[in-house]
């Protein structure tokens, strides 16, 4: 079993997130300004690259939890797949996503081998690309409708908040004082 492998996938349905704030993090997403998303998203993607720089990136702080680094992989490619599911919203008809299983991808991606600063440009690209493309949003586009293949709906605005929440979460994740200890 290769470290990728022995994190339990998580399978839980984080769309509450959307209706009250997150005991661990604290972000309330559903509360977020919709024309504060294009901030928001430079704001924490800054975050990220601090973290990305710190000595202990490749240090999983317990067993089955995430490296910074690993974190940080997730993140980049959650800032994709969320550009990629918004452009599907804004130019089709309530779109169906494909199932993207982030667990599968850490283990094919090898994220715990990635090379940190590689990571960093690559969070500081996919951030910049989302928040203009936040930025662009106007009006009735915010309520654009799309779904996931488990029949989770979205408009362009709660996907947003949903994606801002996971990236916030994922930086609390890898905050010193809020990680487990390796004992």
């Amino acid at each position: 079993m290769t470290a990728e492998q022995d994190i339990e996938p998580d399978s839980k349905d984080w769309t509450w997130v959307l209706h009250r704030p997150c005991p661990e993090c604290g972000l309330d997403a559903g509360a977020v300004e919709l024309a504060d998303l294009s901030r928001a998203t430079r704001d924490v993607t800054g975050a990220w690259l601090g973290v990305l720089a710190r000595s202990d990136v490749r240090t999983r702080p317990a067993a089955g939890v995430w490296s910074p680094l690993e974190y940080g992989c997730h993140v980049r490619d959650v800032l994709r797949l969320f550009g990629q599911r918004i452009e599907l919203m804004l130019t089709q008809d309530d779109p169906v996503f494909d199932n993207w299983d982030q667990d599968e991808t850490a283990v094919a991606d090898r994220y715990g081998e990635q090379e940190p600063s590689l990571v960093s440009a690559q969070i500081a690209f996919q951030g910049e690309a989302l928040a203009q493309l936040f930025a662009t949003v106007a009006g009735e586009q915010w309520q654009r409708p799309g779904r996931r293949s488990n029949g989770s709906s979205f408009t362009v605005g709660s996907i947003g908040q949903y994606f801002l929440h996971d990236v916030v979460h994922h930086l609390h994740d890898v905050t010193p004082s809020s990680q487990p200890s390796a004992s």
